[in-house]
């Protein structure tokens, strides 16, 4: 009787002992989650507010020079400065300049590649669906000073489109398409990089 009790008391209190260390790790491993998700959270330690910004409140007037094309797609310079112009508008922070000579600052692009690769086949492995990728380079700085106030180079964003097999036409407007939408997503996140400051 006195073995038994003494096994049974040994067993209950290894099995206190092992809900307690359960407890302790189920505890440590919920702070270490909460802690990992404020690390997180805190990224940088820069956060936007509504209405906040990353640039001086001086630079008013935005002026989006020409963008240089070194791809071989002819016009791009233009769908992307339009892209680039659209996105000032919409953004509200700043007015877009009407020349360089007004303007407190400069979003200056430059074009390196533009590429279409295959993104899926269909039974008769033909594709039909492409990607296209661009890479640029994306300037903003102060006209006067020439201080870069954001840069980023080999910045890269790509979008997809359907291959209609047999109707050429087609997807060079399902390209055409994509390309536009190629262009207004880039200028969204660059003016989102660029009031950020990251």
């Amino acid at each position: 009787m006195g073995i038994g009790a003494s096994r049974s008391s040994s067993e209950r209190e290894k099995t206190m002992k092992e809900m307690d260390c359960k407890n302790v790790c189920y505890r440590l491993g919920r702070l270490l989650i909460v802690l990992v998700l404020l690390w997180i959270n805190s990224g940088c330690g820069y956060h936007l507010v509504a209405g906040e910004d990353n640039i001086d409140p001086a630079i008013q007037k935005i002026f989006v020079d020409t963008f240089a094309n070194r791809t071989s797609e002819a016009g791009l310079e233009n769908l992307f400065r339009s892209a680039f112009m659209d996105q000032v508008l919409r953004g509200g922070r700043f007015q877009l300049a009407g020349s360089r000579d007004e303007a407190d600052a400069l979003i200056r692009g430059n074009l390196q590649s533009l590429t279409t690769s295959h993104l899926s086949y269909s039974k008769t492995d033909l594709a039909v669906e492409e990607r296209v990728t661009v890479v640029l380079d994306i300037t903003f700085e102060e006209r006067v000073s020439k201080k870069i106030l954001w840069q980023s180079r080999n910045f890269s964003y790509y979008n997809d489109y359907n291959v209609l097999s047999g109707q050429t036409s087609k997807t060079e407007a399902e390209r055409k398409s994509s390309l536009v939408k190629l262009s207004n997503d880039v200028a969204e996140r660059a003016y989102s990089l660029i009031l950020s400051g990251f």
